[in-house]
Order: structure tokens, then C-alpha cells, then sequence
């Protein structure tokens, strides 16, 4: 069942979404070859419960981390290690999630390590393009699948592949709520968006193939041909007024 939310209610997973994007906003300023993942992922856990917030992601069914450091080929899920140091040239994708006051606010951003190579540079510039792109389709009266069409479009037309194995999702007083949200597939199909929908919109995008494979901790998701993977998300309230990313500052 999917869930619509009062304006009061958005209102309130605005503020859990700010705190989420205010930790983003901050990590950025410490992502350097310097870092380990899990020195990254202290600061965040730090950052979110100094403004009376919790780390959603920390124990969701067992994760063990406060935030999701995924490192290269890396798509999704990465655990922060004390072993894992970034290196000039890498690409590291941060995904957060937020629980404040009885709501929930989701987003990720893909970001470079100094200087890196021209196939990620356009790899981060499709993605979070996508995303972007995605949202535009947001509107009342759209199917859901018109987001999920948009987005893969415009990673396909620039030679990447969208990754088919996680999805998008509704969210509020849980985490994952319904829908779900695929970043593929044709357009004018599933739900009619409303008024009060409220959606974590995420592309999670592959230089090369759109498989991956899990890791032995259960968790990390990577490519299956070790290509450069990078991932983007809001969370977006569908409104009478358009589109709102809640999740950007």
C-alpha cells in the first residue's frame, strides 16, 4: 500500500531528509586519500547524533555501520573498514539515512578523490544527471515507470548501463515503504503518481555491465566486470507545486 503523506508530514520528513544532507554536505569536506571508510563513517554517526537524530542504516537488518561507503566497483552497501583508505583517483559513493523525530530522510552522492579519470568523471556527471532526470518525471498525473524510463534513458544514451538488482522506494514513517521504485523499464506503467507521494529516487549506474554480484559479508554489492559503479539519490516529495528534493540543501 502506498502511503500518502499530509503536508505537515512531508514538513516533518523534510527536517530528518536536512540532517541527511547537512551530513553529506559536511563529509565532502573530509573525503581525501587521507581517510579510511570508517573514519568517514565515525564522523557522520557523530555529525547525525549531535542534532538529535539516529543513523537509520545502523542495525537495519544487521548492518553493522551508520553509513554505506561503497569504493569503485563498489555499487551499493559498502561497509566502512579501519583497512580501507582512500587512494587518489578513486571514486567513493555515501549513502545516509536518517531517522528524526518519527520520519526518515534518505540520500547518497558519488564522489571523486581527487583527480580521477575522465570514464569516472562522466560516469558521476551521468548519474547524477539521471537523477535529475528522473525527477523531472515526478509529477502528478506521470506513472511510476515514467521515472524509471527517464532515468535509464538517459544513462543508456551516454554508454552506461542502470544497475537492475536494487530500486528506488517510498519512504516516511519506515525506511522502505512501497512503491518501489526500479531505474528501468517502459514508460506509462504502475502507479499513477499523487499529490503526497513521497519517493527515494536513486540511480545506482555501471560503466559497464548492469550485473553485480554480492560479496561474502552479504552486504557490498560490486560489478561484475570490477567496472567503476556511482549512485545518486534524493528524496522527493510529489506536490501540487512539482518535484521537491527534500534532501537538497
Amino acid at each position: 500500500m502506498i502511503i500518502l503523506k499530509s503536508q505537515d508530514e512531508i514538513k516533518r520528513i523534510a527536517e530528518a531528509c536536512h540532517i541527511a544532507a547537512e551530513a553529506l554536505e559536511n563529509i565532502k569536506k573530509i573525503v581525501s586519500p587521507k581517510n579510511t571508510t570508517l573514519e568517514l563513517d565515525r564522523f557522520a554517526e557523530t555529525f547525525i547524533v549531535s542534532k538529535g537524530a539516529t543513523p537509520a542504516f545502523k542495525g537495519y537488518k544487521g548492518y553493522p555501520a551508520s553509513l554505506c561507503t561503497s569504493v569503485n566497483e563498489e555499487v551499493v552497501h559498502g561497509i566502512p573498514s579501519a583497512a580501507k583508505r582512500l587512494k587518489e583517483g578513486d571514486i567513493i559513493s555515501l549513502d545516509v539515512g536518517v531517522y528524526y523525530k518519527g520520519f526518515y530522510g534518505d540520500a547518497a552522492v558519488t564522489l571523486p578523490v581527487g583527480k580521477i579519470n575522465d570514464t569516472a568523471k562522466r560516469l558521476l556527471v551521468a548519474t547524477e544527471g539521471a537523477l535529475y532526470q528522473g525527477m523531472k518525471s515526478a509529477v502528478i498525473g506521470n506513472r511510476l515507470s515514467d521515472i524509471s524510463s527517464a532515468i535509464q534513458d538517459y544513462v543508456e544514451t551516454r554508454g552506461f548501463s542502470v544497475v537492475r538488482n536494487f530500486v528506488g522506494h517510498g519512504i516516511g514513517r519506515e525506511l522502505h515503504e512501497e512503491p518501489q521504485l526500479p531505474n528501468f523499464g517502459s514508460p506509462g506503467e504502475g502507479p499513477v503518481l499523487m499529490d503526497g507521494m513521497v519517493l527515494a529516487i536513486e540511480p545506482m549506474v555501471n560503466a559497464g555491465t548492469w550485473e553485480v554480484v554480492i560479496l561474502d559479508d552479504g552486504w557490498t554489492a560490486v560489478t561484475r566486470d570490477n567496472s567503476l559503479s556511482a549512485h545518486f539519490e534524493h528524496t522527493v516529495a510529489i506536490t501540487l507545486d512539482g518535484p521537491k528534493a527534500l534532501t537538497k540543501l
